[in-house]
């Protein structure tokens, strides 16, 4: 976790914290619904979603194909359910698609498809890809004399994956100083322990280690997301990472760290529990 000192929290992070416990009430209900898993995943990314589209990220719903707009993507493609409801909440999408999550020809499918919801910047799930398609986004935009931004969500789990740090050489060889990748550091994967997997590498030395500016924050905090967003590019001529430590399957405690939570479904009784706890109702059930 980050060292640095609390903030006070004002009436916009109490709006952001608002949001969250809903959104994560929206993808417990769109995980029942839809009758398909990846829940844990989409929780423990929920505060750094509502932190994002809470204000950082220049992206309107009056011209969401802005040529200079930023470029969002979720690598980590699976946890979806999280970025459709922040969509949702935001304006971006109708609230009522979100309750034909996973069916057959809904515009939200199981992984982000750009083909079904053109407003994605591109499909994903395959993770390991959405780091160099940003990079390659912002090193064409360059070249076209255009200075757009993009940031990167992915998973503690896909930085197992050579292709991240082959995206991360090239894009510190660029200079690529408006390239944001954040990592959703919530420890599992889905058959084990991060750590025990990566061999407790620590993420932000390896990134420093590339050429790149790093941070370790408390990626449930949006106040001390924000604060690290504010202060993004973190070193000049240098792209810039984020190392969200998070929990999988955070606001609910039985999902809680939780390998079990990666696939499984949730019953009635458990929907019922969760919502419960959030004290939150489904942004369409509302």
């Amino acid at each position: 976790m980050s060292e640095r000192q609390p903030v006070e929290h004002s009436p916009e992070i109490a709006d952001l914290q608002r949001r969250a416990r809903q959104i994560r009430a929206t993808c417990v209900q769109m995980a029942f619904d839809g009758r398909h898993g990846h829940l844990g995943s989409a929780l423990s990314c929920v505060d750094v979603l509502v932190a994002l589209y809470g204000g950082f990220l220049r992206v309107s719903t009056d011209d969401p194909a802005a040529p200079d707009r930023d470029r969002f993507i979720l690598s980590k493609g699976h946890a979806c359910t999280a970025l459709y409801a922040v969509m949702a909440d935001r304006g971006f999408i109708p609230t009522s698609w979100l309750a034909e999550y996973a069916h057959p020809d809904s515009p939200l499918a199981v992984h982000p498809c750009k083909h079904a919801l053109p407003l994605l910047e591109c499909s994903s799930g395959s993770l390991g890809h959405g780091l160099g398609i940003a990079t390659g986004m912002l090193y064409g935009h360059r070249i076209d004399g255009r200075q757009t931004r993009a940031v990167v969500l992915m998973s503690d789990g896909e930085c197992n994956e050579g292709s991240v740090w082959e995206s991360a050489t090239f894009a510190a060889a660029q200079g690529l100083e408006n390239l944001l990748a954040i990592v959703d550091y919530n420890g599992l994967q889905a058959v084990g322990r991060s750590d025990d997997i990566m061999g407790h590498t620590d993420l932000a030395a390896k990134f420093r280690a590339f050429g790149w500016g790093a941070q370790t924050i408390d990626g449930h905090d949006v106040s001390e997301v924000g604060r690290a967003l504010a202060e993004f590019p973190f070193e000049p001529g240098r792209p810039s990472a984020i190392v969200a430590k998070t929990r999988k399957g955070a606001g609910v405690p039985f999902m809680e760290d939780q390998v079990l939570w990666h696939y499984r479904v949730p019953s009635a009784n458990e929907v019922e529990a969760a919502l419960r706890h959030l004290d939150a109702t489904p942004l369409h059930k509302s």
